[in-house]
Parts: C-alpha cells; sequence; structure tokens
C-alpha cells in the first residue's frame, strides 16, 4: 500500500512504512529507524580543505526533525555509522537538535565510523549498543553473511553498504537509485545522511526491493 510517498509492508506481522526520506516507520513499536546519517562528515572533509556545502548536515537533522514531527516515533533507532569520525563542530548542531527531543528514546547500534567517546552520547541520554533484538527483529549494523543469518537471533535489519539498484531504460541509460533490500532473513536500509555514495547491490529473485526515486518509494519487480 502507498500512503504519501511511502510503501507499507508487513514482515513477520509487523507493519513498516518505507519512507522516501530512506527511513523506516515500525508502527507497532512507534520506533523510526535509520541507518548511516554519517553526521559530522560534512565538518571532517571542510577540516581537511575540501569544499563542502556548509549545511548539509543540517539538512539531514531538518529531515530527520520532520519525520519525528509526523510520525511521533516514541523511539529513533540509528544503525551505525552515526558520526561520522572524530568530533567536530557538527557536534553542536546535534546537541542543539536533541534539546529540541528531550523525551525521545534514543538508541545507537555502533558502526565502525562511531568512534566518539562514549560519554558524549551518555550526556545526551542516548543507548549504546552492539547489536540489539526488538521483537522478531536484529538491528546491527554489518549485514551478516548467509551462513552467520542462519545463526541470528532474529530477522536482521542493518546498514553499512549504502545499498542502491540499478535501473536501465529504453536507450541504455542508466541509474542508480538508493533502495531498501528485503532478503529472506535481512533488511538492508540505504544511507540516510546526503553526504553519501550507493553501491548497487546483487539480488536473489526472492528478494524484495525497493527503489526511491525523489519523494516516492517504487517496489522493483
Amino acid at each position: 500500500m502507498i500512503t504519501g510517498g511511502g510503501v507499507s509492508f508487513n514482515l513477520l506481522n509487523q507493519d513498516l512504512l518505507l519512507l522516501p526520506q530512506k527511513a523506516i516507520y515500525w508502527q507497532q513499536e512507534k520506533a523510526l529507524i535509520v541507518a548511516d546519517v554519517h553526521l559530522g562528515k560534512v565538518g571532517h572533509f571542510r577540516k581537511a580543505g575540501i569544499a563542502v556545502p556548509r549545511d548539509m548536515e543540517q539538512n539531514d537533522l531538518g529531515v530527520l526533525s520532520d519525520l519525528i514531527f509526523e510520525h511521533k516515533p516514541e523511539k529513533l533507532i540509528f544503525l551505525g555509522d552515526f558520526f561520522h569520525s572524530d568530533i567536530n563542530a557538527d557536534w553542536d548542531w546535534f546537541i542543539l537538535w536533541r534539546s529540541q527531543f528531550p523525551k525521545l528514546e534514543i538508541i545507537l547500534v555502533r558502526g565502525n565510523h562511531d568512534i566518539i567517546d562514549d560519554r558524549h552520547y551518555l550526556e545526551l541520554n542516548i543507548r549504546l549498543y552492539e547489536e540489539l533484538l526488538v521483537g522478531p527483529f536484529l538491528m546491527l549494523h554489518h549485514p551478516l553473511t548467509s551462513a552467520a543469518l542462519t545463526q541470528a537471533e532474529g530477522h536482521v535489519f542493518c546498514g553499512h553498504i549504502h545499498p542502491g539498484v540499478q535501473l536501465v531504460g529504453k536507450a541504455r541509460q542508466a541509474i542508480t537509485l538508493p533502495c531498501f533490500a528485503f532478503g529472506a532473513r535481512q533488511v538492508v536500509l540505504p544511507s540516510f545522511g546526503k553526504f553519501t555514495g550507493r553501491v548497487a547491490i546483487r539480488s536473489n529473485k526472492t528478494d524484495r526491493i525497493f527503489a526511491i526515486a525523489k519523494d516516492k518509494v517504487l517496489a522493483i519487480d
């Protein structure tokens, strides 16, 4: 079912809304799930002398704010790589943003880029995990191999690889769009941050792929 540009998807009797902002709203848990925000990446590149628009990070936080106001989640789950690297001036923007949602439960499942000291998160009342089982879903950052999936406690939700799907037109022109990739035992979310790339992934015929085109989520046959 299509709802305001998003697509409703039922998985293991759980109602998920796949959003064009590259997030998932899980209705039963009243949880907003996002992966790979990479906040601080702009500041990291600017510090290295690479010209990047300064407001890109604020735009990502603005999109998060809009999603919170619209869906009113009780919790926000980051599937790793929330802050790109060492702490920089962009962290101050996040402190200000966090102050606007003091009652929102925020959970970070650590990714390989989440290297800043725990105390910075704990001071903002953010819970930290290496992995987290919530209902039938196991929240991770890195996707699991096929062998590891057979041993996983729950159906995996993860990020890390910034998945995309390549679409080819009649004139052989090609475009790679960010996507949600639903495998038999694992869901890979697209990267939420605007300042990130994407990689076309290989999928099985049984996978369900949902591409994100501007303000719509599209099921790919």
